[in-house]
């Protein structure tokens, strides 16, 4: 399973994912600066885990 990572996720973090197997669409690194409705439906569309630190995508999913 693919993982997406948020701009707001450290690269730290994104590196260690990496090196442990994980395979990691860093957001910072393919399309830095995009909407978080973007990032969501891209790792909807994907069927991927999104992780991240900010606290918006709570409202985005059970909110709206």
């Amino acid at each position: 399973m693919t993982l997406v990572a948020d701009e707001s996720v450290d690269g730290l973090i994104v590196r260690q994912l990496r090196h442990d197997g994980h395979s990691v669409v860093y957001i910072a690194e393919v399309d830095p600066s995009i909407d978080d409705r973007e990032v969501l439906q891209h790792s909807s569309d994907a069927e991927c885990v999104l992780i991240t630190a900010d606290k918006d995508f709570g409202d985005l999913v059970f909110r709206q």
